[in-house]
């Protein structure tokens, strides 16, 4: 009979102990959805999931309860049967009563961590809102049955909260990092596809991104001039085909509007773009890659010019560079890829012009992005940026594992880089 008296006690306390872990680990977010599907436990659960100090101290409570119980009443009842076999060893026989009590301490301790504790913990951290939902109900109703204990042991901690100048937090917002974990963690577990964390990791930088970074810069657009004949429009097309092209008077700088590629390709006489422009859409370079999606939106077009502060253009920006930002590159024909090429050394064969932040992701660095503010949007601006000046051939550098060497230069212009690794490096794209 106290063998069975003394298994419920360790039962009644891993009660308490799968209930608080339960109420404690289980998803908000899972409840408040099973909640709004009319599941009553759900509610109940999710209310004491919101109110931890009502049932963490009522848990509190019961488990300490049992401990006591289950301490005193094993001592008191096991120890008389352990204490005669101890008291046949003649120099034990003085201390027999106070070593049978100690060894059943320890045997029922061990029992209680393993049964009462450890293996509840573990149950109701990988079924938590299933527990969370089954042990409510009687959690809610042991914690108003304990309420003014409770009520003074809240109270005991409030006062020594405030004692010690000890502020609770109350911010339980999800950060944009849990996200990442979860969805981490999703992957790995199979319920979500690596191309769809993929994106969703992108959709995540693109808000940190300048959208100079994504931007087409004012030199490699091709536009077209007011006194441009017929032969040299159809030139450029040919060269290069886009969607869309800026007409401007002289310069880039002084832009006239956009005309469409289909305009141009249904009109009778392609130097009558001067009739088929159509006014051009301009942003701030502060702007924000969703702040220049909303402007697409509400102007429905689909390209638009990033000016600096004194007017100046600074590149063009289209719907399409968005949505590669975040499903990565579409290759489109006869357009040239910025290249990182793999030697059989083991280098890397770098285009200078390369968005640096496509130069980090490629390298599974991307975060490095987010660290301090950046006046270069390129791989060649960084280079320029950490040497202070224009670099000629053979000018080397070095930077958290990555040994950059400039190995062309066309005129001013940084045209190819050779990048080594680190073993570090390479090690942490292993792993």
């Amino acid at each position: 009979m106290e063998i069975v008296i003394l298994l419920a006690l360790i039962f009644v306390n891993a009660l308490f102990v799968i209930s608080e872990i339960a109420l404690v680990s289980a998803r908000k977010s899972r409840l408040e959805s099973q909640a709004e599907r009319g599941d009553e436990r759900a509610r109940r659960a999710l209310e004491l999931s919101n109110n931890p100090e009502k049932f963490l101290s009522a848990a509190q409570i019961g488990i300490t309860l049992i401990a006591i119980l289950t301490g005193v009443y094993s001592g008191e009842r096991f120890a008389r049967y352990l204490q005669p076999s101890i008291e046949q060893i003649e120099t034990l026989k003085p201390y027999a009563d106070a070593i049978a009590t100690t060894i059943i301490v320890i045997i029922v301790t061990f029992l209680s961590i393993i049964f009462g504790e450890l293996i509840p913990k573990r149950i109701g951290l990988l079924r938590a809102e299933y527990i969370a939902k089954a042990v409510a109900g009687p959690m809610n109703t042991f914690a108003r049955f304990t309420h003014p204990f409770v009520w003074l042991l809240n109270k005991t901690s409030n006062l020594f909260f405030r004692i010690f100048n000890i502020k609770r937090s109350k911010d339980d917002a999800v950060t944009e990092e849990e996200i990442k974990t979860l969805i981490g963690e999703g992957t790995e577990a199979g319920t979500i596809d690596e191309a769809e964390q993929e994106i969703i990791e992108r959709v995540f930088h693109l808000g940190d991104r300048n959208i100079t970074s994504l931007m087409t810069h004012r030199s490699d657009i091709i536009w077209f001039n007011l006194d441009d004949n017929e032969d040299l429009i159809k030139e450029k097309i040919m060269g290069e085909p886009h969607s869309v092209y800026p007409i401007c008077d002289g310069e880039i700088d002084n832009l006239k509007g956009v005309v469409s590629i289909k305009d141009l390709y249904v009109s009778p006489d392609n130097t009558l773009f001067k009739d088929l422009m159509q006014p051009a859409l301009f942003v701030p370079e502060n702007n924000s890659p969703y702040q220049v999606l909303e402007k697409f939106k509400e102007s429905r077009l689909h390209s638009c010019f990033i000016v600096d502060e004194y007017g100046s253009i600074l590149g063009l920006i289209t719907l399409n560079d968005i949505l590669e930002a975040i499903v990565g590159d579409m290759p489109q024909p006869d357009v040239p890829d910025y290249e990182i090429r793999e030697r059989e050394d083991g280098t890397f064969l770098v285009d200078g012009q390369i968005p640096f932040y496509d130069f980090l992701t490629r390298f599974e660095k991307a975060e490095w992005m987010n660290e301090g503010e950046h006046d270069f949007d390129t791989l060649a601006g960084f280079i320029l940026h950490q040497l202070e000046r224009i670099p000629k051939t053979g000018d080397k550098l070095s930077w958290k594992g990555f040994k950059i060497e400039v190995i062309d230069m066309d005129s001013h212009r940084i045209d190819k880089v050779l990048v080594t690794l680190s073993d570090e490096l390479k090690e942490d794209m292993e792993d």
